[in-house]
């Protein structure tokens, strides 16, 4: 029997496996890097170890380290979570021979499943329904085509390939990020179905030889080949779900699975289905499976780790749950992963955390809190929100709006679009696949229309002149800014998504609004009193009330320094309050290209003096264990390449300047 388990992971996952652990009496010891040490999820363990070091090769993805770490802890079992090491063969067999129970599947069930390639052909001889594959790119005659990492997933190495021309450099970037994600650059290609639809089948071994399925989930609509919206179960027809299931068990059987795994399949419009690959661990995605079942699949985890049988009768999946992923990403950069720290993470309604619900409601996992530094080492997601509900579209309808509410500040995130596509008419016609994204162009629209940013511009100067009166000690009871005779309004000048927004206003002797308005230099509408008719309800330094046009609309309000994040009713905008009288700047060369976020350069395509064509890669940037690639704005020459390849760059560092 388990009584003390080191979970060889960080963040969410490790949250989520010690939450099992507390509610089974088993005690925790967590491993952590020095970039992690204050991180919530060592806090919550029983014992912690340092792992030396910062970045996943020095700390997570050292096995020596790890075990080390188990023996000091006085841990019997290991946990590998999903991610770092939790497909890793050599890992597994490691654990094992140290006298450790290892929490998966045998190492010799990782390996044979790891290499997709000798999996696809093991499971083939199953019975299991294939796509045609290569590894000689002379063979492939038919285009389009997906280049896949043989060693890992999560869309690392992955690409579609449309012709022949773009095959050679599409094989060797992918070979390139594979070998940086999962230390092996092996890649296969297969043939890319237009329109299909990823769903996925939960399996679980027990070492008496039974295999099951525990239901099914629909994991279509991803961005860059990564899963940003999941659900349980996959809308499909019964007699598609019941062939799913048969070859997904038909494929555990054929391994002697032990433990959760997931079989991943591609479904083709018609109904046809094709094996894409099996994750010998627990997904990501778990947690709409485990609120559609009632079952705690950690504790299923450990329970045939300990050699017990699955329980005899399993319950059906009732209802709805969909899960996504929230993520510190910056659109405005081309989604490219955010650093900063989290100043406020409060999402409302949330009924319970890394575990199940009684009823409808909503569950969250998360690995941060506020306060948590976002750093450039790991992967970017900050969170996973669920919603239970009785049907889809109350589940949809719980979650869009716990999404749109919630108050996240200082790292910007995929939110806005999470909450487009689930409130999408498409996405509650079920009319979905992986191509999702590309086809709705119209859900990477922010939630908060630009005609809105002045109102919510106008709440933040509102606020902080609120701020600034609540502490002071002269006439206190005067409203802000107000003279006995008008002069000029107050002026407040921030920095938005678009440019500069200038805010103009002026309040009465009673701390009405007599006046207002607001111009921006970017996309953002003019307003003012020529406009809606805006009066000032209540002004606190952390909530605002507007009656506009006879409507009360409430803004919160939150200052960290001189940035002031609002969250109003039509959506969320993020602002930076401009000094009145700024300080002289150092100015930055004319057609310089800066690092969009802190990384490495690992590779530079082009020479000083060379001439490049708007479009044209300029050098490759790789961080949060992505390649960036950096292009060149303009046509021009280049004038300046400062940062060779291998190179460490923060945010704002000049990587290349360009004349015209």
């Amino acid at each position: 029997m388990i009584t003390r388990l080191l979970v060889a992971n960080r963040g969410e996952i490790a949250r989520r496996v010690f939450a099992s652990c507390r509610a089974l009496g088993v005690e925790t010891v967590a491993v952590y890097s020095d970039t992690d040490a204050d991180a919530p999820f060592v806090a919550e363990a029983d014992q912690a170890v340092r792992l030396p070091g910062a970045t996943p090769a020095e700390t997570y993805l050292r096995v020596d380290l790890i075990l080390d770490a188990a023996r000091r802890g006085g841990a019997d079992a290991v946990h590998p979570g999903y991610g770092f090491l939790a497909e890793n063969a050599e890992f597994a067999a490691a654990v094992t021979d140290a006298g450790l129970t290892w929490v998966g599947p045998p190492a010799r069930v990782i390996a044979a499943m790891g290499d997709k390639l000798a999996a696809k052909a093991l499971l083939a001889e199953a019975g299991v329904p294939m796509l045609p594959s290569w590894s000689d790119t002379d063979e492939i005659t038919d285009f389009p085509v997906l280049v896949k990492a043989s060693a890992g997933g999560g869309g690392r190495g992955m690409r579609i390939v449309r012709d022949a021309a773009a095959l050679a450099e599409a094989v060797a970037s992918a070979r390139r990020e594979a070998a940086a994600a999962f230390g092996d650059g092996t890649v296969f290609i297969e043939r890319y179905v237009e329109r299909g639809r990823h769903v996925e089948v939960q399996i679980f071994g027990d070492a008496h030889g039974r295999v099951v399925a525990l239901g099914d989930r629909e994991c279509s609509i991803q961005r860059r080949h990564q899963k940003i919206v999941e659900e349980a179960p996959a809308v499909v027809p019964e007699r598609v779900r019941t062939a799913l299931h048969e070859a997904a068990v038909a494929a555990g059987r054929a391994v002697d699975y032990l433990g959760a795994g997931t079989v991943e399949f591609l479904l083709a419009p018609g109904g046809e289905f094709f094996f894409l690959e099996m994750n010998t661990r627990l997904q990501v995605e778990h947690p709409v499976t485990e609120l559609c079942t009632g079952l705690d699949l950690v504790g299923l985890q450990l329970l045939v780790a300990e050699g017990e049988p699955l329980p005899a009768t399993l319950p059906a999946s009732t209802g709805h749950a969909i899960e996504v992923r929230l993520c510190a990403e910056d659109a405005a950069a081309g989604w490219r992963p955010a650093t900063g720290t989290l100043h406020r993470f409060a999402v409302s309604g949330v009924a319970a955390e890394f575990g199940g619900l009684a009823g409808p409601g909503l569950r969250l996992d998360s690995g941060v809190v506020a306060g948590s530094v976002v750093g450039v080492h790991y992967d970017s997601m900050l969170a996973k929100l669920v919603a239970w509900g009785r049907t889809r579209g109350e589940a949809t309808r719980l979650l869009s709006t716990a999404l749109a509410r919630a108050q996240l500040h200082g790292v910007t995130t995929n939110r806005d679009l999470l909450v487009r596509v689930l409130r999408s008419p498409a996405f509650a016609a079920v009319e979905i696949d992986t191509g999702f994204l590309d086809r709705h162009p119209e859900v990477f629209a922010p939630l908060l229309p630009a005609a809105k940013l002045p109102l919510a511009a106008l709440a933040a100067a509102l606020a902080s002149a609120a701020g600034r009166r609540a502490g002071s000690r002269v006439l206190a009871g005067l409203p802000s800014g107000w003279r006995n005779v008008p002069a000029v309004p107050q002026v407040t000048r921030f920095t938005g998504p678009d440019g500069e927004i200038e805010v103009h206003y002026r309040l009465d002797r009673a701390g009405g609004l007599a006046e207002w308005s607001a111009t921006s230099t970017g996309d953002a509408a003019t307003a003012g009193a020529e406009g809606s008719a805006v009066a000032l309800v209540e002004a606190a330094p952390d909530r605002v009330v507007l009656d506009v046009d006879g409507v009360r609309r409430a803004y919160r309000v939150h200052r960290v320094g001189s940035a002031v994040f609002v969250d109003g009713p039509d959506g969320a905008a993020s602002l930076a309050e401009l000094p009145r009288l700024p300080l002289p700047t150092a100015e930055v060369a004319a057609g310089s290209l800066l690092a969009p976020l802190p990384g490495a350069v690992t590779r530079v395509h082009v020479q000083v003096g060379q001439r490049v064509a708007a479009g044209d890669p300029l050098l490759t940037l790789e961080a949060m264990k992505l390649e960036h690639p950096v292009l060149a704005p303009t046509d021009g020459v280049v004038a300046e390449l400062p940062v060779p390849a291998g190179g460490q760059v923060r945010t704002g560092a000049v990587l290349a300047v360009i004349d015209n």
